[in-house]
């Protein structure tokens, strides 16, 4: 069987102006890692043998009707603007129809140096290329909008970051990969033309209902709207919300130094280089605001009359943190099972939520436990949660089935920052059994595995990750 990849490239048909054309540079020894199956139905991808997938997805050989490009953005990075980023150690393949009628960029992550590396070598290690699989395919199986991983290979190179590390490629499935900081870059050049052009493919490829660069912006602002009540809702950091990180698809893109919150907090923080708590579980809301802002200022500079944009500019990004709170109610109203809407809903969601970081509650724990009798055992003081949950119960009498709505909204498995180090540190040594017994269970969240009980423990002290990384 040879490998086919039903390529239909759109993006690679704009100017030159939008990329650079840049193959992927080969490697040593690939050896496929992982292949996801049921991603590659969609995609129409006809899988050749595993030698053959290793070298096409470690970018050694080049799959029939592919047009490598390193695609060109900017981008503010915790708030500063820097000019020029783009693809530094990817590349993007092409685009393919899926038998869902959904175009998909099909890009390698790892893949070497571009135009665009910033002296960086363009590779990635294993560690980040194991955590965006599992991450990523977890996500979607949760129903949070995001890229997904359609293949990891070990290059059979090292990569020097705080040590020798062994290199792996991950091929990464998106939307597109078409973020706020494309439109900034084109912007802040003063290209106009070039941002005329990319609006119109933005439109045309993601919302055809959209009239025009105000209709864009709109579109976008509701897809990111539900797209952070998500991430909230299952307890997500995302960890690095810059514009370059923002997808105008709605999708959850690059996950650098992500994390689900154990031990619930709303100014929890993961990421090492997020010093000063920009990007923290409560503020991600606010930041999708700010890059919300940032788009709007930029499709403004590609009207005829930007004067008069202003206004529907600022209506359309003020209304955002409304449409995310109220997203944001119906998923928690879920989580404690409500499917009807009363006044005192959010005080009562709030009240929980205090009580929880009060109490050292476990994030996912406490929701699922919700459905039975032991989310108290949760607390460090039971009694707080059973104040809570007295009006809790009197609320819950004026609902039809609770228990049903309360086990859809909240997982038993998340990729818990522990396990995501035990897979990677065992896949370092050569064992991916746990890595594909994780992927397994995460692929089912929502239901009960007696089995894989054992990964819905909380870390003891010893295994909690304090820090995630980038791995850049």
């Amino acid at each position: 069987m040879t490998l086919t990849i039903p390529f239909d490239n759109s993006y690679a048909r704009l100017p030159d102006t939008f990329y650079a054309r840049q193959a992927p540079m080969p490697v040593r020894a690939p050896h496929l890692v992982a292949f996801n199956d049921d991603l590659a139905r969609i995609l129409g991808i006809s899988p050749g043998d595993a030698q053959e997938m290793a070298e096409a997805f470690a970018g050694n050989t080049l799959p029939a009707g592919a047009e490598p490009i390193a695609q060109l953005y900017s981008g503010h990075q915790f708030g500063t603007y820097n000019p020029q980023l783009g693809d530094g150690r990817a590349v993007l393949l092409g685009e393919t129809v899926g038998t869902d009628g959904v175009r998909r960029d099909i890009q390698l992550k790892g893949s070497g140096q571009t135009p665009f590396s910033r002296q960086g070598d363009g590779r990635a290690w294993l560690g980040p290329v194991l955590r965006e699989y599992v991450v990523s395919e977890a996500m979607h199986a949760l129903g949070v909008p995001t890229t997904r991983a359609l293949a990891a290979v070990e290059t059979g190179e090292t990569v020097f970051r705080e040590g020798p590390m062994p290199g792996a490629v991950l091929t990464r499935v998106a939307q597109s990969h078409l973020r706020v900081g494309t439109f900034q870059v084109f912007a802040s050049r003063r290209q106009t033309d070039a941002l005329k052009r990319l609006t119109a493919y933005a439109i045309e490829r993601h919302y055809p209902q959209a009239d025009g660069p105000m209709g864009l912006l709109r579109a976008v602002r509701d897809a990111q709207a539900q797209l952070i009540a998500k991430w909230m809702s299952v307890g997500f950091i995302h960890g690095v919300m810059n514009t370059d990180n923002s997808s105008i698809a709605g999708e959850t893109i690059d996950y650098g130094p992500c994390a689900f919150m154990d031990t619930y907090h709303p100014n929890t923080i993961y990421s090492s280089i997020d010093r000063m708590g920009r990007y923290a579980y409560s503020n991600q809301p606010d930041i999708a605001v700010w890059n919300l802002a940032q788009l709007a200022t930029a499709l403004i500079q590609r009207m005829d009359e930007p004067e008069a944009a202003v206004q529907e500019a600022t209506e359309i990004v003020h209304a955002m943190p409304a449409l995310i709170q109220k997203e944001w109610l119906t998923r928690f109203r879920a989580k404690i099972g409500l499917s009807t809407e009363e006044e005192g809903d959010e005080a009562l969601i709030t009240d929980l939520l205090t009580r929880m970081a009060q109490n050292s509650a476990d994030f996912t724990n406490t929701f699922r436990a919700l459905g039975g009798d032991k989310a108290r055992d949760q607390f460090t003081d039971p009694g707080a949660f059973d104040t809570w949950a007295r009006g809790w119960q009197d609320r819950l009498a004026r609902e039809d089935d609770p228990q049903a709505v309360m086990t859809a909204a909240n997982p038993a498995f998340i990729p818990r920052n522990h396990r995501v180090e035990q897979i990677i540190q065992a896949a370092v040594q050569g064992d991916y059994a746990p890595f594909h017994r994780l992927n397994t269970v995460l692929a089912r969240p929502y239901e009960d595995q007696p089995e894989a009980a054992d990964l819905t423990r909380p870390p003891t002290e010893s295994e909690v990750v304090h820090a995630t990384f980038c791995g850049t």
